[in-house]
């Protein structure tokens, strides 16, 4: 006869198990990567061992239980794997003589002993502009944040085939242009660092689009970009940008607890603001003065200083919007992308009203049309203009480029609260 308590002894052991393998592949699979990249010279040949070696740690924690120092235990899994696929590669018979010495095999970096941290040169690697954008992001997410090719596949909305594709490509591209893992020194660095900015930045965005899915987010993916957000911030504390981001990603994580409630999504202005996390929001602005202290703005610390604006008020109607413009148009300044712009004139619709805004909106036509939310900005304006005709049609364009089912919901809502679905 089955005993549930001991299955569900069993069950909570295992939930553990895996909560703790997921922390440490955070923390140390990074760190492991790089040092053994730079013991081999080759990425792909680390990335791989360490890759079996978290998948062994599944197998093995889940039947034995977590080992008394799981970090210690995934580096030695990795350099055996690494071992052992040095032996059926001649070419790396020379490495192999050295890795197998522990005298000349390097330790993993502590980021407590002051030395600098080993993922930072991984990342800055993993970004570099040689890269495509897609391949940028799919790399980081597996050497970086120890992700397998069907994680990221549901991450980023990819077939996985395409992702392995992309990982590929991007650890060919590095052997290929001999792309150096180091941090960037100079002029060169400010290019460089938005790249690694914008990647982690589009990871925590990601992890709010699945496809598919309610309105709460892909808590892994977002968890990873926040903390890769404070590694980068820590590492390089005299950089304005990096705190920009991370203020950025802390308010945004403040109000995940209002922003999906029982996996229906709440739209700014309608959440209920006593359930935004208050230590995330002063931790953010305290992130975001330190930035400004050091009078070097960029886009990252505006973006930060829009959504602080948003963080200060009781409710949707105490928004002082007039600042939230002017940073807007001072964003501009460093981000003229359309996305911003249409943010720009929701803030344009507030201070001026909505026909100044839905110019703004149009002339955006041409550059977002296939884009769901251009067209859901655009039906609110029509709508406060008394156009009901042409905000149902813009409804119905939105809804049907959505993919997910929370937005799907909200849309549909709106559309049927104004007579659209309707039955005759």
């Amino acid at each position: 006869m089955n005993d549930p308590d001991a299955a569900a002894a069993e069950t909570h052991r295992a939930a553990a198990s895996d909560h703790l393998l997921a922390r440490v592949i955070r923390e140390e699979s990074a760190r492991i990567v790089a040092a053994l990249t730079n013991w081999l010279g080759s990425l792909d040949l680390a990335e791989e061992s360490v890759a079996e070696a978290i998948e062994e740690a599944i197998r093995q924690w889940r039947a034995r239980g977590v080992p008394p120092n799981p970090g210690g235990w995934l580096t030695q899994a990795a350099r055996h794997n690494a071992l052992d696929r040095l032996r059926r590669e001649k070419r790396y018979r020379e490495k192999l003589v050295q890795l197998a010495d522990p005298a000349v095999t390097a330790p993993v970096t502590d980021p407590g002993n002051g030395e600098p941290d080993e993922r930072l040169p991984l990342l800055f690697g993993c970004c570099h502009p040689a890269i495509s954008p897609d391949a940028q992001l799919a790399l980081t997410l597996r050497a970086i944040c120890g992700l397998t090719t069907a994680q990221i596949a549901r991450a980023t909305l990819a077939a996985e085939s395409t992702v392995a594709q992309r990982i590929v490509r991007a650890k060919r591209k590095i052997v290929a242009t001999g792309i150096p893992l180091r941090i960037p020194e100079g002029s060169e660095r400010a290019e460089r660092l938005d790249i690694v900015l914008t990647v982690i930045s589009v990871m925590y965005s990601e992890a709010h689009l699945v496809a598919g899915g309610d309105a709460a987010a892909d808590r892994d993916i977002a968890d990873d970009a926040l903390w890769l957000a404070r590694v980068v911030a820590h590492e390089l504390p005299r950089e304005p940008e990096a705190q920009g981001l991370l203020a950025l990603l802390l308010f945004h994580r403040a109000r995940e607890g209002a922003r999906a409630v029982d996996g229906e999504l709440i739209l700014l202005a309608d959440q209920d603001r006593t359930r935004w996390d208050r230590q995330l929001i002063a931790e953010a602005q305290s992130v975001l003065e330190k930035a400004a202290m050091l009078r070097r703005p960029g886009r990252w610390q505006l973006h930060a200083a829009i959504a602080a604006c948003h963080s200060d008020t009781r409710d949707g109607e105490d928004t002082d919007w007039p600042q939230v413009l002017t940073l807007y148009d001072m964003l501009l300044a460093y981000d003229h992308s359309p996305v911003v712009r249409l943010n720009r004139a929701v803030a344009l619709a507030e201070v001026d009203g909505p026909q100044a805004a839905l110019d703004e909106v149009d002339a955006l036509g041409d550059a977002l049309s296939g884009y769901h939310l251009w067209h859901a900005v655009r039906a609110r304006m029509l709508r406060q203009l008394g156009q009901r005709d042409a905000a149902m049609a813009a409804d119905l364009h939105a809804l049907e480029l959505t993919a997910n089912d929370a937005e799907r919901r909200l849309l549909a809502a709106r559309v049927d609260r104004a007579g659209g679905l309707a039955q005759p």
